[in-house]
């Protein structure tokens, strides 16, 4: 090992010699510096320290015997230093690409905006990927903003999850009609034989006792119910994500979130796992309300719909939750805010795959062929032709097509957020009574035993005052 006269601050990589810093950073490799009685070994690169039989551990080096090799100086902040310009660079090429194509995508929508019932849940679906990059892309160039730019991202991820469920919604032919389905779903047929019968009935007492078992097994028996559990599912996710952010905020400011570090005195460790309890809860509504009614959706093709959107919410999020793992253990270094600037590098390159995935997954040409009927709404119409050949009858269908005429932009986007608006408010307020109603009936429960006990006391009380009362006449 090369041996170095000089002398390094601490262990942040602030040297006091930059001609000596500047030389091995330059070369790199493994260096051990001499400062008086002491020596220090200075590593310029995780995988040089792995191919000389030093293994990385926080802010120690220990060889294969798990001993101390020496004291270390980790000189990282170059790292971030040095790749930061190119990856803003490539990233911002990705989110350039990513933000035009999707934004052309919206527009096309908003320009043949014929289906307002699917449509306007569509739109906030795709406004994801120019959302997503943007944020991105600026948290990357100004490392400042980062905290901001995660907020604004994850209060839109909280909405592009409801506008998700309820386009799917939409597609089934709204409220009303899911209700129906579901009903058929969960109906028994007519016509079984007698041990089928019998068979079915003890299920059913089953199912009956074990509402759970029913949610997480088979969905489709609880009817009407699955859709009240669904739409309960991701509303308290768009909740609990805009709440969580906000206050990942406030603790920010007060110093005591500690972003990345899982420590017990800091935030951020339990308001990640209330957002993880909360997303896979959604999720798992979402994918037991897709199973019952996947068939009824064969139309749209659900399934790359469904990956598309799950690969940007719930694999994004993952995806920084692994990388704060591994910057917490040491494996991947975290001076510099390097965790943050990896995570916005790589949804930068992810957005600009989800744009190319969106345009063959939302494609706006369905909305190009649909007749317009007189009070503008959408009906689906069919033509037969019938013709008749000498040698025999011939039957030939085709369906007929009117281009839709062009809707206004400014139409179309004022429908989207005045009607989708009321949508979610609604929604809300529902899924807040639900919460809190079996909250009322705990605090009701206990104000009365209260009541009951205080009621029994007074009883107590005028029992033994009777007593002495009695007592003393005689």
């Amino acid at each position: 090992m090369p041996t170095a006269e000089g002398a390094v601050s601490d262990l942040f990589g602030k040297p006091l010699f930059l001609s000596l810093y500047d030389w091995f950073m330059e070369h790199g490799g493994v260096y051990k510096l001499a400062f008086g009685p002491k020596t220090f070994v200075v590593i310029s690169d995780p995988i040089v320290a792995a191919c000389k039989n030093i293994f990385w551990k926080r802010h120690s080096l220990i060889d294969k015997n798990d001993n101390v090799a020496s004291s270390i100086v980790i000189m990282m902040s170059n790292t971030y230093r040095d790749l930061h310009f190119p990856a803003l660079l490539v990233g911002g090429s990705f989110a350039a690409v990513a933000i035009c194509l999707s934004l052309f995508l919206i527009l096309q929508h908003l320009r043949y905006y014929t289906n307002p019932s699917e449509q306007k849940w569509i739109v906030p679906v795709l406004f994801m990927v120019p959302v997503y990059a943007t944020e991105s892309i600026i948290s990357l160039s100004n490392p400042k903003l980062s905290l901001p730019c995660d907020i604004l991202r994850n209060c839109y991820e909280a909405f592009a999850l409801y506008s998700f469920g309820s386009y799917l919604v939409a597609c089934l032919g709204g409220e009303r009609r899911v209700v129906e389905l579901l009903e058929d779903e969960s109906r028994e047929p007519l016509l079984e034989g007698e041990e089928n019968k019998s068979k079915k009935k003890t299920k059913k007492t089953q199912k009956q006792r074990n509402p759970l078992w029913k949610f997480l097994c088979e969905p489709y028996v609880l009817g009407p119910e699955l859709f009240v559990i669904e739409k309960f599912g991701l509303v308290q996710y768009m909740i609990l994500k805009t709440l969580c952010a906000f206050l990942a905020f406030l603790l920010e400011l007060l110093g005591v979130y500690g972003d990345g570090e899982f420590k017990w005195y800091y935030g951020y460790p339990y308001i990640e796992v209330v957002l993880n309890f909360s997303q896979m809860w959604a999720l798992f509504c979402l994918v037991q309300f897709y199973n019952v009614t996947h068939e009824r959706l064969k139309e749209i093709k659900p399934l790359a719909k469904f990956i598309s959107f799950k690969a940007i919410v719930f694999a994004t999020w993952w995806q920084g939750f692994g990388i704060a793992l591994l910057c917490y253990y040491g494996v991947l270094p975290k001076e510099g805010r390097f965790q943050n600037a990896l995570q916005d590098f790589l949804i930068c390159i992810e957005m600009a795959i989800a744009a190319v995935a969106h345009i063959f997954v939302f494609p706006v040409e369905p909305y190009h062929y649909i007749p317009v009927s007189e009070c503008g709404k959408i009906t689906r119409t069919k033509t037969t032709e019938v013709k008749l050949d000498e040698g025999g009858g011939v039957v030939e269908k085709k369906e007929t097509h009117v281009e839709a005429s062009g809707t206004s932009i400014k139409e179309s986007v004022q429908d989207i957020v005045m009607d989708g608006g009321q949508h979610v408010v609604k929604d809300v307020v529902l899924t807040i009574n639900q919460a809190m109603g079996p909250v009322e009936k705990g605090v009701t429960k206990i104000q009365e035993k209260l009541l009951d006990s205080d009621g029994k006391e007074e009883e107590k009380a005028e029992v033994t005052v009777e007593s002495s009362v009695e007592k003393k006449d005689q």
